[in-house]
């Protein structure tokens, strides 16, 4: 079973994207739904997703679990929790009553402060979070890592993926501090990594070559194992799209063996998130 490990939907009506503006994001500032997904994993070959929240609002991620009950390619949903606040280990806990919740995300990558996850007021949160098994998404960038990789050594039972290999700047090809602290995360932790979105942080008019070294640095640095595949869509509209995206990750790992790409772009995902073949 393939799986995109990592997609959206989203209404901005609903006025919980403050990030989404016509100015800004001209190709997706639109509503983006199930109908629009459907044909594109078909003809990719995709029979589950996991649905991942872009707005930091309990709204969203209820928004986004109706629309998974109703959507039977939907596998679950990573939504959000405001995990500062007094209450969050009941408001997570009544979230999690809902078998579609698979786990949640910070967004971290839009918050002043690099270290907000490693600030003590979490901890409440987030052993909830251990307690019922839910999953960790990292939104980060290459500053984050090194904050990151301390939050890591500090929970080592709760399910962390990284995704979209923490935004590595391909278009300027500094790349060599991020893949030392990648590296370094991989090699002393049992992390995951999303292998997505790279054509985002790529020059416009790039190529499946331009994304090979970063890649590359992803698939020896987590192995087939803990490394899953995923569209980034619709924010994969702004880099080419569903499908240009699909068939450059079939580029960039063809070199492996027929099991480790299976792994990449299903059996990663099932297990990270625990999504039934």
């Amino acid at each position: 079973m393939r799986i995109d490990a990592h997609q959206h939907f989203w209404r901005p009506a609903r006025g919980d994207y403050g990030w989404l503006t016509p100015d800004a994001h001209p190709a997706i500032c639109r509503d983006f739904g199930p109908e629009d997904l459907a044909p594109l994993l078909r003809g990719a070959g995709i029979e589950k997703t996991v649905l991942v929240q872009a707005a930091p609002s309990e709204a969203e991620t209820a928004f986004l679990l109706e629309t998974a009950r109703t959507t039977p390619f939907v596998a679950g949903v990573v939504g959000w929790a405001d995990l500062a606040a007094a209450d969050a280990p009941t408001r997570i806990r009544k979230m999690a009553q809902d078998p579609k919740l698979l786990g949640l995300r910070p967004m971290l990558q839009d918050l002043d402060d690099d270290a907000w996850i490693l600030r003590p007021e979490l901890a409440p949160a987030l052993d909830a979070m251990e307690q019922l098994g839910l999953t960790f998404d990292a939104l980060v960038k290459p500053r984050h890592l090194p904050h990151l990789a301390r939050f890591i050594e500090a929970r080592p039972g709760l399910a962390i993926a990284i995704d979209h290999g923490a935004k590595p700047d391909i278009a300027s090809g500094e790349l060599a501090a991020w893949a030392r602290a990648i590296r370094g995360i991989a090699e002393s932790s049992a992390v995951f990594c999303k292998l997505s979105g790279l054509p985002n942080e790529a020059a416009p008019g790039w190529r499946t070559a331009d994304l090979q070294p970063c890649a590359d640095v992803l698939l020896d640095a987590f192995g087939a194992g803990r490394l899953m595949w995923a569209s980034n869509w619709p924010v994969a509209n702004e880099a080419d799209g569903y499908e240009t995206w699909f068939e450059a990750a079939e580029a960039l790992t063809a070199g492996l063996s027929a099991p480790d790409r299976d792994l990449i772009f299903g059996g990663t995902a099932s297990a990270f998130y625990g999504v039934a073949f």
